[in-house]
């Protein structure tokens, strides 16, 4: 298949964002809980009324850990390089980190199988694949706006952390598809208030949940890598 250059010609139907939406498109997403096993299992979150709880901080958490990076990539793709470095330096958390690296990896390899599309090249190969700023070179890369490409990235993310809480029976299926319901207003504030941030605005908003990330190496028996 002919690789096409970084900037398709072509906007995206809904049809690409439903197909990096589904849970099938094979980025690894589902092998982690973002820290809420560990959190479970030490007894911070114990009932629905408490993952909600956990869910909020670390959706407003993921607005300046994590989004200034997929703006800042998807604004210069040129640029993946640098903004990869940064995020090695800002993700000190040793499972976070791992985590990240492990998805872009599988990102960038699922669209280059899937689209022919490549955000590693000579000039542009980022040393170490984190997930958000290679999720936001890539996106830009298949022309989906960024508005679409913050509101996806939030969406998978609130996603995947209720997928992992009926994993661990926390709740039910059918609670845990309320919870994800319930945040959908939520979750819009955050794609739309993250949209024009930057690097400058970085920050390590809520510490504990970052604590129980790094504890999940230490769990005695786990589902998930992180």
């Amino acid at each position: 298949m002919a690789r096409r250059s970084m900037l398709c010609s072509q906007p995206p139907s809904d049809w690409l964002v439903w197909q990096l939406a589904d849970s099938a498109f094979p980025t690894g997403g589902f092998a982690h809980s973002s820290g809420l096993e560990a959190a479970w299992q030490h007894g911070e979150v114990r009932n629905g009324l408490e993952l909600r709880e956990w869910v909020l901080t670390s959706l407003r958490q993921l607005t300046h850990a994590v989004l200034p990076f997929v703006n800042a990539a998807h604004s210069e793709p040129g640029r993946v390089a640098e903004f990869d470095r940064v995020c090695e330096a800002f993700t000190t958390n040793h499972v976070a980190n791992r985590a990240s690296r492990v998805l872009g990896k599988a990102l960038v390899a699922a669209v280059e199988r899937t689209f022919g599309v490549s955000v590693r090249g000579e000039s542009l190969q980022p040393p170490y694949c984190h997930f958000a700023p290679v999720y936001g070179a890539t996106t830009r890369s298949l022309a989906l706006p960024n508005e679409q490409s913050t509101r996806l990235f939030v969406f998978m993310h609130l996603r995947s952390v209720v997928a992992a809480s009926v994993r661990l029976n926390i709740v039910g299926p059918m609670e845990g598809q309320a919870i994800q319901f319930q945040f959908s207003e939520e979750a819009e504030s955050v794609a739309q208030n993250s949209a024009q941030l930057g690097l400058n605005d970085l920050s390590q908003t809520a510490p504990l949940l970052d604590l129980w990330q790094g504890a999940q190496d230490r769990l005695y028996s786990r589902l998930f890598q992180t």
